[in-house]
């Protein structure tokens, strides 16, 4: 991992001035990589506030350079009008395919449309693009399954089956305009629903809908603003045992709200995540957050490169999933990969022995 990107990731979260764009260009020569990749290739990611979406733009500029093609990757800033001119752009500049990680799952019909009349494909990255049939293919992690790791990890840390409770429950779901919350959210419930009819879980707020927990645009200023309510308005002379988080971000501003709180840091609830961001890696390491979801996005990319490159051959590229993602006009075909649990006993082998967070990084 490179660790000079990271801090470039901690420049670009503290300077809001920075520009969000950035453009990497190849020889779209075969023969400039190790692939049969050739044609222009378009990366529409949502923003760079977030380190995983850094990872996801390198990660498939790399790919596709290797594989001979040009790319243009831009940020958006978690701006749909921007996102929508960039790939406007995109469009424009000739690219033969789009890979767009949405910043709104159904904002982009009409830009899809036009990329749909110059015979441009488009695939939907980690987050499914609704209510379009301008959209070719989906390549992301199995998200349900995302949901079913973070609530088991919630279960491992309670140890609640070798334990009598009951255990005081909060929800935090994702942001209502990416598809992605759902999944996560339906996958945890699937998992926490039947200790929570059993009276094992108590979610003693009652908010259980995904309207009323989800979290705008995955702010972890939001959720440590609502978990701040939730302590203040449900736990007064009790405690919250654990948080069911969807994402890192949103974890450290839950972890930020219970220890301005007065919950030692050494005596924090369960709290989930997803990312294996390297903040929330540390506090895994310190014990205060217990878990995370990591979702490798370097086979993410590699998947995405296979894709694109079956597409431009004439081929199908390969799929695994050709019923559980409805965008509300058809079925998008998808290429699921793996994710999996990260807690402070493995770490080291899935996330620094394989190369994706540089030791140094977590000292």
């Amino acid at each position: 991992m490179n660790v000079n990107r990271r801090r470039v990731f901690a420049g670009l979260a503290g300077v809001a001035a920075l520009s969000l764009t950035a453009t990497a260009c190849a020889s779209g020569d075969s023969e400039s990589g190790d692939g049969e990749g050739g044609g222009r290739v378009g990366i529409a990611m949502p923003t760079q506030t977030s380190e995983r979406w850094i990872d996801d733009g390198n990660n498939l500029v790399n790919e596709f350079e290797s594989a001979g093609f040009e790319t243009d990757l831009q940020f958006a800033g978690d701006d749909v009008g921007r996102q929508v001119d960039q790939i406007e752009n995109m469009i424009t500049q000739g690219a033969d395919v789009l890979v767009i990680a949405a910043i709104d799952n159904q904002s982009l019909n009409g830009v899809l449309a036009q990329a749909k009349d110059e015979d441009i494909t488009v695939i939907a990255y980690d987050r499914l693009i609704r209510e379009t049939e301008d959209v070719d293919y989906y390549a992301t992690f199995d998200n349900f399954q995302v949901g079913v790791l973070q609530a088991q990890s919630i279960l491992d840390g309670l140890d609640i089956d070798n334990q009598d409770g009951p255990f005081n429950i909060e929800l935090f779901a994702g942001s209502i305009d990416d598809n992605n919350a759902f999944f996560f959210y339906d996958g945890a419930m699937a998992t926490l629903q039947p200790y929570i009819d059993e009276g094992k879980l108590v979610v003693k707020s009652g908010e259980t809908d995904i309207n009323t927990i989800a979290t705008e645009r995955w702010d972890g200023e939001v959720a440590q603003s609502r978990m701040d309510n939730l302590l203040s308005t449900h736990y007064s002379g009790d405690e919250v045992h654990a948080v069911l988080s969807p994402y890192d971000g949103i974890s450290r501003g839950i972890i930020a709200s219970l220890e301005s709180n007065g919950y030692a840091s050494d005596a924090l609830p369960v709290t989930s995540g997803q990312d294996a961001e390297v903040a929330s890696v540390q506090m895994i390491i310190e014990g205060r957050q217990t878990a995370t979801i990591f979702k490798d996005t370097r086979d993410l990319a590699s998947v995405t490169v296979e894709m694109v490159t079956a597409i431009l051959n004439g081929d199908e590229p390969e799929v695994n999933d050709t019923e559980s993602y409805d965008n509300g006009v058809k079925v998008v075909e998808a290429n699921l990969l793996e994710p999996h649990i990260v807690t402070v006993e493995n770490y080291q082998e899935l996330l620094v022995d394989s190369g994706y967070i540089d030791a140094s990084e977590l000292e």
